[in-house]
């Protein structure tokens, strides 16, 4: 019988080195302090998208306006109107020519059209209603004198020449009316900034709100990151980054929400689109398309939007951190 050969003894394993700790995974944060699909963010979120969104249709219909005042000045500043009223025994049609004849030698004037009895009609047609007789009523005739060169023209003298050389005659530059339009035009802007201003104050008040809850909900984090001695603009600065992103986002959504309406609204004016209220709208702005200074607006929101949201939210950490000391 062979005999038994001894058993070999395996070698034992070496047991595997321990790997080095990384010092910056140490230092990493598991998860940031602020939670980023928390739900008081995406509310938050939605808040700061309607109040860009209002912002921005405030900046937009007050551009629309703003330029439509403009408008209507620059057009009554190219026109100035003479007024022929009648008088028992003076031939109106005669006074008439006389007028025209004396504005288009006047420097600086360009076609002078004296209004048709049809056109005259038309103008008093909303207040004395149709079928009416200019020859029973005392009806002042209208001559329309056109501004070709602003420079050469004299406002003086064309009154005291018209005064002078036509009875019953007067000039109207409408100063009246371009001064109601400044003053609506100013006062429209002012009531946009007025509601620009507050749209932007409800927004900085969500933020304090929304940062004291994530503050809140995230309280032992935030004391114990305190007291081991982190310091305050490190912890704002994590909320300052999440707000940030967040005011953004909704920023965005407010700002093309906006300009899609502007865009639409662009293209309804351009069309027949058979609206009552889009007509009488074109009729009074000259159409409702807002253009290159509303989108720059619109811009000019969404970056401060941003930029607001973020140096609230900074604020208030701050201010909560200062009542922890």
């Amino acid at each position: 019988m062979a005999p038994r050969l001894p058993r070999l003894k395996r070698p034992a394993k070496k047991p595997p080195k321990p790997r080095r700790a990384d010092p910056d995974a140490q230092l990493r944060p598991s998860a940031p302090i602020v939670p980023p699909q928390a739900v008081a963010g995406r509310a938050l979120t939605l808040v700061v998208a309607i109040m860009s969104f209002l912002a921005c249709l405030t900046i937009g219909m007050v551009t629309v306006i703003h330029d439509a005042a403009n408008a209507w000045s620059n057009d009554l500043l190219r026109e100035v109107t003479i007024q022929i009223r009648p008088a028992q025994g003076v031939d109106m049609l005669r006074e008439i020519e006389k007028a025209i004849s004396i504005a288009e030698a006047r420097p600086g004037v360009g076609a002078v059209r004296a209004l048709s009895d049809a056109q005259t009609r038309e103008l008093l047609q909303p207040w004395l209603g149709t079928g009416l007789d200019l020859d029973t009523l005392p009806v002042p005739r209208l001559i329309q004198v056109e501004i070709e060169d602003g420079t050469r023209f004299d406002l003086t003298g064309l009154r005291v020449a018209i005064s002078d050389g036509v009875n019953g005659a007067s000039v109207d530059d409408h100063s009246l009316w371009t001064g109601r339009l400044a003053s609506m035009a100013n006062a429209v802007v002012l009531a946009g900034l007025a509601i620009l201003a507050l749209v932007l104050a409800s927004m900085v008040l969500s933020v304090v709100f929304a940062t004291r809850a994530a503050m809140a909900g995230n309280k032992d984090v935030v004391e114990v990151l305190h007291f081991v001695g982190a310091e305050d603009s490190f912890v704002a600065r994590e909320f300052q980054r999440h707000f940030l992103l967040l005011g953004l986002k909704g920023g965005l959504a407010g700002g093309l929400s906006a300009s899609a309406v502007f865009v639409v609204l662009g293209l309804f004016a351009d069309g027949n689109t058979g609206f009552a209220a889009m007509k009488q709208a074109m009729v009074l702005f000259g159409g409702v398309s807002v253009g290159a200074a509303g989108y720059l607006g619109v811009l000019a929101i969404i970056f401060l939007v941003t930029i607001l949201t973020a140096a609230t939210s900074r604020v208030a950490v701050r201010a909560h951190l200062r009542r922890i000391d």
